[in-house]
Order: C-alpha cells, then structure tokens, then sequence
C-alpha cells in the first residue's frame, strides 16, 4: 500500500532527537508522502525548511492556527503570502476557529481566517482548515467565499452527523485521525464516516498528536508519528465496509488530485 499523510507536525519539537528514524519508519510501513503542517509563522518557515531536505516525500501547508492569531500582523501576512508561493507549499493553512480552547481572542481568530482565506483566493490554492466548537461562525465565514476557493479539506475532523451533512454539501474534502480510534471521543466516528464520499476522504496522523488508542502493542510513549498512519487506515475502512487496500488507493488519489502532487 502507499499512503499520504496530509497532516504531520514533523517541525515539532518532540521529533528533534529522532527525525529520521521517524521519517524512515513511515516509509517502511508504506506512508511514500507527507504533507507538514504550517501553524505558526515559524511553523511555516519550519515546514517549508523540512520539505525542502526531502524533495519528493515532503511538501508544506503555510498558515496560523487559530491558537496563534492573535499574532497576525502585516508581516505575518506577508510571510505566508511569500511562502504560499514557494513551489512546495501546496496549501493554506492551518487556519480557521478553535473556540473549546480559545487561545486568541474571537475577534482576532476571525480576522485571521479571513485573511488567509484571501491568500488562498489569489494563489488559487487549497485551503487546510481547523475547526473546533465554532462551527456555526466557520460556516459563515467560509461559505461566502466557496466559489473563489480551489478546494478545501477539514482538517482532522471530529464533528457530529449534522456538522459532516454541512460540509459534505459545501464539497469540503474530509481528512479523518486517530481520533476515530479514540472509544472515548470519537466512537461517534466510526458510524458516520461512511457518508464522506470515496473521492473527498483522506488521512492523516496529526501527529505528533492523537495516538491511536487502538494500536496493538501499545507505543512506549504518547507521541503519534505517521508510521501509526496504517491504524487509522484500518479503523477507517473496518467503519466503512471496505478493504484496507481500496481505502488506501482511493485516499492517496484523492490527496494526490486535492494537492497536485507530482507523480511517484
């Protein structure tokens, strides 16, 4: 099988001592690309550095999280806007509302958004969204601006029924995690995520975050890396009646189209 992981933070700290090792162990299980998560102004910085010491296997995303707008300036909107335009930078984002932890204020995640949603309007690029108990506000605010946007994913989704009924009727592509390995939190997961269609889902790992609570031996530690991405895979397809193997083809086409990637 060949996999992409459309979500790693491998700029995060955690990875510092071990990188390669955890770079080659997702390619022995078969995960042949990676997209590295922009969500800072250095996370994006970081993100493009990473990708350009592995040309072929790593591209970046160029964004700030809604946990860091209030640190959206001038500047900053400029940075992204000469990173969104380097040739591996193949999304904008991650960017959108996170109203259940509130790290910035409201109004500045709002201002944020919408910002980055320009960039990815004038670069015609895809947009990489986070979106956590604001749904109603996100709505709002994407909705509009649909039909000048190229395409779109919601990032590690964690939503109810009628939140995932939204997105799939605005033709958001969907990327699901570990979280739907998670009995606790995300068990409601595994009986909705047969209504995303075959050719708008996609994996990803976010890691270093969401360990999959279902991995067999259990890892010595919590961090997630994207080798762990074959256990959302199977969890993904065991919920949706399919094999692993069309599961994996049809989620590495679909990421391979929604990010333009080069041929393998």
């Amino acid at each position: 099988m060949q996999l992409i992981d459309i979500g790693a933070n491998l700029t995060h700290d955690s990875f510092d001592r071990d990188r390669l090792e955890v770079i080659q162990r997702a390619q022995d299980v078969g995960v042949r690309r990676m997209i590295l998560t922009g969500a800072s102004a250095q996370g994006s910085k970081d993100a493009v550095l990473l990708a350009k010491s592995h040309p072929g296997l790593m591209f970046a995303t160029a964004g700030i999280h809604p946990h860091h707008a209030a640190e959206y300036s001038k500047d900053v909107h400029k940075l992204l806007c000469n990173l969104a335009a380097h040739e591996l930078v193949v999304a904008v984002g991650e960017c959108g509302l996170d109203y259940f932890r509130d790290l910035s204020p409201r109004d500045a995640q709002r201002y944020a958004f919408e910002r980055q949603l320009e960039i990815a309007v004038n670069l015609q690029l895809p947009l990489f969204l986070h979106q956590r108990d604001a749904h109603e506000d996100f709505v709002e605010i994407l909705e509009p601006r649909l039909g000048d946007l190229s395409q779109v994913v919601a990032h590690c989704f964690t939503g109810d029924e009628s939140q995932l009924r939204k997105y799939i009727d605005m033709d958001l592509h969907i990327g699901i995690t570990g979280w739907i390995c998670d009995e606790r939190r995300g068990a409601h997961l595994k009986e909705i995520v047969h209504l995303i269609p075959d050719d708008r889902l996609m994996l990803e790992t976010d890691a270093p975050y969401l360990l999959p609570r279902t991995l067999r031996p259990k890892p010595p530690s919590r961090r997630n890396e994207p080798a762990f991405l074959p256990e959302v895979l199977r969890v993904v397809a065991d919920a949706r009646g399919q094999s692993m193997d069309e599961i994996a083809e049809l989620t590495t086409a679909t990421a391979s189209r929604f990010f333009d990637l080069p041929d393998r």
